[in-house]
């Protein structure tokens, strides 16, 4: 097939180009690397069968494809705040835009939703049928209530239009090719603790997240892709597997010994939701799915990705 995977240079898009590439399928890649890097993309450059566009889809795109994977938006927040707006058109602007391509083409299309349109929620773990407690005017909401107006435009379409539409919500993932830079917490521990650096907890680290390695996620949103028209989900993509950020911060330095890092505590950030754990029942029974790689083993090649980042950086 001839699939489109928008935002293909980021961090979960090189990945998944990556492996559409492995299967088999001719693969067009749309980035306007606001945050996406040729650097994660550089390794498919030669395959025959990939094709990189630059493209902001916040304007229209036409082209012929089978299948669409709807990735395209800043995920971290130092990235999506430092351009709320832009974030904002990112989220709705290029879902109408690509939701259009799908219904000009009869393209099946998937949306890639997030875990935080539950916002800071009062359920836990959260399930789908969960309808989230969100600030709409918070420095958050930009990403959070553009990725909600995305789902709604796409069961819109869906009803409206009879598009075939899949819908996943994305929790905290990581892995090789996320950006030592972004904000989020792994990368951020990973690089202060090979930077010797002090490890920067916000709150008081009771704070949980759940962490799912980045093959886990690359596979559910195939299944998901493959799954019987009928299903449109939204459904769940994280790792059940509850962790503290402080715990986090310190298996990080259980797993760079050499380290001279220290933990440290500064203020939480407005908005910083206090519990994430997804409920993965529907993925298990639709999708027989679950994830299988756990925190240490993903962290150890995370941590070997980022030390050759770290090292390039003390050569410079």
């Amino acid at each position: 097939m001839k699939i489109l995977v928008t935002g293909g240079a980021g961090f979960v898009g090189s990945h998944l180009c990556k492996r559409l590439l492995d299967d088999g399928h001719e693969v067009l890649c749309v980035d306007n690397f606001f945050t996406g890097s040729k650097k994660n993309i550089e390794s498919l450059m030669d395959n025959k069968n990939f094709e990189i566009i630059r493209h902001d889809i916040t304007f229209p795109l036409y082209l012929e494809v089978d299948q669409i994977y709807n990735l395209a938006c800043p995920a971290s927040p130092p990235h999506y705040q430092h351009d709320p707006v832009q974030t904002t058109k990112t989220s709705v602007h290029g879902a109408i835009n690509m939701l259009g391509l799908a219904k000009r083409v009869g393209a099946r299309i998937l949306q890639a939703s997030t875990s935080e349109v539950y916002g800071d929620p009062e359920i836990h773990p959260q399930p789908e049928t969960y309808w989230g407690r969100v600030n709409p005017i918070g420095i958050r909401s930009c990403y959070d209530e553009g990725k909600r107006c995305a789902e709604t435009l796409f069961f819109d379409y869906h009803r409206q239009h009879k598009l075939d539409i899949k819908v996943i919500r994305i929790f905290n993932t990581y892995g090789p090719n996320m950006d030592p830079d972004d904000g989020r917490v792994v990368s951020n521990f990973i690089m202060q603790a090979l930077q010797n650096k002090n490890i920067t907890i916000y709150g008081d680290g009771s704070q949980t997240r759940s962490f799912q390695y980045i093959d886990n996620l690359i596979d559910g949103m195939i299944k998901m892709m493959k799954s019987p028209k009928k299903f449109t989900g939204p459904v769940n993509l994280g790792n059940p597997g509850e962790f503290t950020i402080k715990e986090l911060a310190e298996k990080v330095l259980e797993l760079i010994p050499e380290s001279k890092s220290k933990i440290i505590y500064k203020d939480l950030p407005l908005d910083d939701p206090k519990q994430r754990k997804p409920d993965i029942t529907l993925a298990k029974k639709e999708l027989g799915w679950e994830p299988d790689i756990k925190l240490e083993e993903g962290l150890l090649k995370t941590i070997e990705y980022f030390r050759t980042i770290a090292d390039k950086k003390k050569k410079k």
